[in-house]
């Protein structure tokens, strides 16, 4: 009996992370992000937002968040990023994006869309939760999450801005040389 819950446990966590895994594991969908505190690595997940994700790699071809600060950082929320113009006013050039919200739960990791209060106005701006953040299901599109370098993502320099914002050094699909 007890080995059967056992396997059954075993079981049910594999398949919980096998999407993130499976994710991970593919260059065209892996989003490496070099970071003035280090590396951060984001399963991209276009099975919950396929336009956001065709977005973002659309941005990163472009280059367009290298040197890219963390212009909003919360302790115990989130730390978010792309705006060029550092105030989180801006955007790219590309149009904005309609919402793509899921029951997907805004856990410790998740990186989510930025938008302002109209749900389809996601452009180029993002967040990724330092805490659960539950409040923001089914509200803001996730697009990706954390499978290695969240101790870096901890290490950003908090504020509403930071006084020394830390940045995105590069940005490239793990399928970029």
């Amino acid at each position: 009996m007890i080995r059967s819950l056992i396997a059954a446990a075993a079981a049910f966590v594999l398949l919980a992370v096998a999407p993130i895994a499976a994710s991970a594991a593919d260059p065209e969908n892996t989003l490496v992000l070099e970071t003035t505190k280090g590396r951060v690595v984001i399963a991209l997940r276009p099975d919950l937002a396929p336009k956001h994700v065709a977005h973002v790699k659309a941005l990163v071809g472009q280059k367009f968040y290298d040197g890219i600060v963390f212009h909003r950082v919360i302790d115990g929320f989130m730390a978010q990023t792309g705006d060029p113009t550092g105030t989180g006013m801006g955007g790219s050039d590309l149009p904005d994006v309609p919402a793509e919200f899921t029951d997907t739960h805004f856990g410790r990791g998740v990186v989510g869309a930025a938008r302002s209060q109209d749900p389809d106005s996601a452009n180029s701006q993002f967040f990724i939760m330092f805490a659960d953040g539950g409040f923001l299901n089914g509200q803001y599109t996730v697009w990706g999450e954390v499978t290695e370098g969240m101790e870096n993502v901890d290490k950003i320099n908090k504020g509403e801005p930071p006084a020394d914002p830390d940045k995105i050094v590069t940005a490239r699909l793990a399928s970029q040389p």
